[in-house]
């Protein structure tokens, strides 16, 4: 057992010194550990809890690494800081690389070049999330059959000489979603809400806004980049730039369909097949 793990029966002394547990604290009975300090390797399959909030300084690597298959973070709503570390870091909130089914919920991550990182493999899970602060990346998950859902993404930006910022990049399917403020202050820069890469894959029902681009760069609301993805029930706003985008497709076969665009220059781009868009795509 990694030494930063504290046994249940930890736990079960603190219930009985406080009462009753409060709601987030359900699901410790299915800890296999907790993590109190960081940064940590997990390298056990099981449920890793937190049960109050962490920070570190660390400038590279991970506060969290995930080292093993079937993983789950589940940080019952305590965060994971790194705004300690500047905004020149590079250290990532929780990373894993070519494994297979790691998730991460409930889970406040700020303050990091990438909030949550999960690529390679398949079968990960990002649910439940709240992410603000991160300087590049919100969540980025790549590998195959994903999933990111009902997260909060706010504010991503803000490392110094950076020319791209998104708040959620992904090979998942992308599920009911809010993006809030994403930019670059680069010369030249542009900015992502979501950006989707795995084929026959699907966004649906998030919200988009807030999106700042510089110079020649440009601002897009949901990017298709891959054949078949499926746009449907989006609602993106607010993006910046004379290039700016709300949605823009893949060279063919990007369906759109119930979504509305405001505030951009060009609504819908490179959407193939187009039903019930306000205002109404080409």
């Amino acid at each position: 057992m990694h030494p930063i793990v504290k046994p249940l029966l930890a736990l079960a002394s603190l219930a009985g010194a406080l009462g009753a547990a409060p709601a987030r604290a359900e699901t410790f009975n299915t800890c296999a550990g907790f993590i109190d300090s960081l940064p940590a390797t997990i390298s056990q399959q099981g449920v890793w809890c937190l049960n109050k909030n962490l920070s570190t300084a660390i400038t590279s690597g991970a506060a969290i690494t995930i080292a093993t298959n079937n993983v789950t973070i589940d940080c019952n709503d305590f965060k994971i800081g790194g705004l300690a570390a500047g905004d020149s870091s590079v250290a990532i909130g929780i990373r894993a690389q070519n494994l297979q089914n790691a998730s991460v919920r409930h889970c406040g991550i700020r303050g990091f070049e990438y909030g949550i990182l999960l690529s390679g493999g398949a079968g990960h899970l990002v649910e439940d999330n709240r992410l603000d602060n991160n300087l590049v990346r919100g969540i980025e998950v790549t590998g195959d059959n994903n999933r990111v859902r009902r997260n909060a993404v706010y504010d991503t930006g803000g490392q110094p000489g950076s020319v791209l910022s998104i708040g959620i990049i992904t090979s998942a399917d992308v599920i009911d979603n809010t993006v809030a403020g994403v930019f670059a202050d680069a010369a030249n820069s542009s900015t992502f809400g979501i950006y989707m890469s795995a084929s026959g894959s699907e966004a649906r029902g998030n919200q988009v806004r807030g999106l700042a681009a510089t110079g020649t760069g440009g601002a897009t609301g949901i990017r298709a980049n891959a054949p078949g993805i499926t746009l449907a029930d989006n609602r993106v706003s607010q993006g910046a730039g004379a290039n700016a985008k709300g949605l823009y497709g893949f060279a063919a076969d990007t369906f759109c369909t119930g979504n509305t665009v405001i505030g951009f220059a060009t609504a819908y781009d490179n959407c193939d097949y187009s039903f019930g868009n306000l205002p109404a795509a080409p």
